[in-house]
């Protein structure tokens, strides 16, 4: 019996320290550049990818990566799936009063986005009467409902769908984040950018209370900011090429 017990002991100690090395990230691997699955590897790969991967190796922890449903993110962290979420989560999406955010890692602005031969739309005060695509749940949708007198908000699973109505013009607009507008194949030949709207503060975001843990992050995410790390991963996967 003792040695059972002793035995068992010892697989849960060794659990522990498992889970203590291990930091697994939540993310929605359908928003590139920040994070998407690559086409020849199946690898996930992005911005939010390598800048966990980062912050895995200043912490000391091995980095799982974990891919979910947007709209699942946040009850899988409620439910212990992952120890963080880092998947271009706005404090808007994310909700503070239900989690912990770190700081802010990147400052993301909604834009409005047309096809190239659009003559009709050049402002936000020209989508009156249009018809606005936006994805569910995330930060832009919380911008598009704050806007006033549109015909109708068409709301989608994931942004390609908003993109494949926009491009055979079943909707009049896209609004989006920046970066994942820019990405987009043959955006410069299809499509055009004639507004910006509210910045969106993406952040990485944790269970309510996971104070040390919040703070360990935010200590990495300085320094990788200090170390240059940080700005080469946004000349990789954010600028506009």
């Amino acid at each position: 019996m003792k040695k059972i017990v002793l035995g068992l002991m010892v697989c849960l100690s060794v659990l522990s320290f498992a889970k203590d090395n291990t930091l697994t990230v939540g993310l929605c691997a359908a928003y590139p550049p920040f994070e998407s699955r690559d086409t020849k590897s199946g690898d996930i790969v992005g911005f939010d990818v390598e800048l966990a991967n980062e912050i895995g190796k200043i912490l000391n922890k091995k980095v799982v990566i974990k891919d979910a449903e947007w709209q699942a993110l946040l009850g899988g962290l409620k439910n212990s799936h992952y120890d963080i979420i880092l998947s271009a989560m706005s404090k808007q999406e994310a909700g503070a009063n239900n989690v912990n955010l770190s700081d802010t890692y990147y400052l993301l602005n909604d834009v409005i986005v047309v096809k190239k031969d659009n003559q009709e739309i050049s402002s936000k005060e020209d989508l009156k009467d249009k018809t606005v695509g936006v994805q569910l749940g995330s930060g832009s949708e919380k911008v598009v409902d704050k806007l006033e007198g549109l015909e109708k908000v068409a709301r989608y699973n994931y942004n390609p769908e908003a993109f494949l109505d926009l491009k055979h013009e079943r909707i009049d607009a896209v609004v989006v984040g920046y970066a994942y507008a820019v990405n987009q194949k043959n955006f410069k030949e299809e499509y055009k950018i004639v507004g910006k709207l509210a910045p969106a503060e993406l952040v990485v975001v944790m269970k309510k209370g996971q104070d040390k843990l919040t703070k360990d992050i935010n200590k990495a995410l300085d320094t990788l900011k200090e170390n240059g790390v940080y700005d080469s991963l946004v000349k990789k996967w954010l600028a506009v090429k």
